[in-house]
Order: structure tokens, then sequence, then C-alpha cells
């Protein structure tokens, strides 16, 4: 078995590479890479491995970016210290999502349910199943703090999460801008994927708000949306283009 290890921590490389050997199977560690431009460079370069060991946050950014640069046509074990990119992980091909720091006993079970997959074994009803453990609960409003005060939003008057200075805000109906305690990357995780959609790495929009769709500059789209008040423009970036308007297709 030809496997490839992209993860930009070298104990966690050799640590892998080491629960690999150990774990009785006949396998080939063919290269390892570190960020989401080498990866995908050796992936359009070279034959397909077998099994792709995955980590989510590369040097250079997420893993995920892999994806939509190239088709990677290897199924993939993700391995990652987060668990909340768990419902991203399995949107693409992958035959399971293990938490850092892997051992031995996850590692066997990860290759066990490999080979049933790569057999043809791992049927639907086996892949929701994986999809299920660890999917989030669809969250339904947000705490926020005003002053002293706190007050919870529902989801459905947030019209779009963004990211300024490094902080997670939401917009409101009336404008109104609030900061929230989580990751974009856990909100979108906790979302309903039929009503919201992450047109960029900076922000997230529900659909019921969009009041407009423009075209943009290098084949990229701007978004008029409802109670968006702020004078940054919100654009689709040209890698999330195609999806968006699927998204909107649907």
């Amino acid at each position: 078995m030809k496997v490839l290890i992209i993860e930009n921590e070298r104990p966690a490389a050799q640590r892998l590479i080491r629960l690999l050997k150990n774990s009785g199977q006949d396998i080939e560690i063919v290269h390892w890479l570190e960020s989401v431009e080498t990866s995908t460079n050796w992936l359009m370069e070279n034959s397909c491995p077998d099994l792709i060991f995955m980590d989510i946050q590369l040097d250079d950014g997420l893993c995920f970016e892999i994806f939509e640069n190239i088709e990677v046509k290897a199924p993939v074990i993700f391995t990652t210290a987060f668990d909340e990119y768990a419902l991203r992980a399995f949107k693409v091909n992958s035959v399971d999502y293990i938490l850092k720091p892997v051992d031995q006993e996850a590692l066997n079970k990860a290759l066990d349910k490999y080979r049933n997959f790569h057999a043809g074994g791992m049927g639907s009803s086996q892949r929701e199943a994986l999809l299920d453990q660890w999917k989030p609960k669809i969250k339904e409003r947000f705490l926020i703090k005003i002053g002293e005060h706190y007050k919870s939003v529902p989801v459905e008057d947030i019209h779009c999460f963004f990211i300024r200075e490094r902080y997670i805000f939401i917009c409101t109906g009336n404008g109104r801008q609030y900061p929230v305690d989580y990751s974009l990357d856990k909100i979108e995780s906790m979302m309903d994927p039929q009503k919201y959609f992450r047109i960029s790495r900076d922000c997230m929009i529900r659909f019921s708000s969009i009041r407009d769709i423009i075209a943009f500059s290098s084949s990229r789209l701007k978004i008029i949306l409802e109670g968006w008040q702020d004078p940054e423009e919100l654009i689709v970036s040209r890698e999330r283009v195609s999806d968006f308007k699927k998204w909107m297709d649907r």
C-alpha cells in the first residue's frame, strides 16, 4: 500500500510513520508534504497513492484548498487536533477522521475502514453513519454580550458571519454587528448548509438575505446583502464561485 502523508508538524509526521510501520500492514511511505502548495503540485505531478493521511491545518492554509485546486482521487484519512472540521472532511473522499494525538488502536481501525472502502465494502449507509458520528447539531441561536447585558440571537436574524481584524462578528437584520466566540470554521460546521454559504475565507452569508448578485472583476461575484451597511464589499472568492452558483441553483 503506497501512502502519502500531508502533515506540517514534524513530530506528528514521525509519530504517524512509526505507527504505520507498527500496524502490521505492508505500507510504503511515498512522500511527506507540509503545505497546500507542495501537496497540490506533488499530486499533479505524480501517480495517485493508494491512501493519503492528511492534516487539516497546514503551513499555508487548510487542506481543503487542495480539493479546490485539483481532483484528489485517493481516499483520505484526516488527522487533526480539531473536531470542528469533521463535516467538511466527510464532504470529500474521507475514509476516517482521527483526532490527535493519533494512537495505534485508532490508526488500525482507520486502516480497517480503508480496506473496507477499497474493497467496496463501505456502502452509503456506513458512510452516512460515519458522517453522523461527527456531525454537529445545527445551531439555533447565538449568545452575545452587549455591555453588561446578554442577548440570544436566533440564526434566522443573522444575515452573515464575517471576520474583521481576527474577530468573528454577526450582522443582524437591523445592520447591527456583534462579536461571537467561535471561529468561522466552527460556525460553518454548525449551520444548515442549505441556508448558509461561505463565500470566502472571511465571510458566510444567508440565502434569504441576498438582495442582489452582481458580476465582478476576475470572474468573481459581488453580493448585495440585506442589512449590510459596512463599507467593505461582500465578494465571492474566485475559487468558490462555481460552488456558489450550484448552491444558488438547487
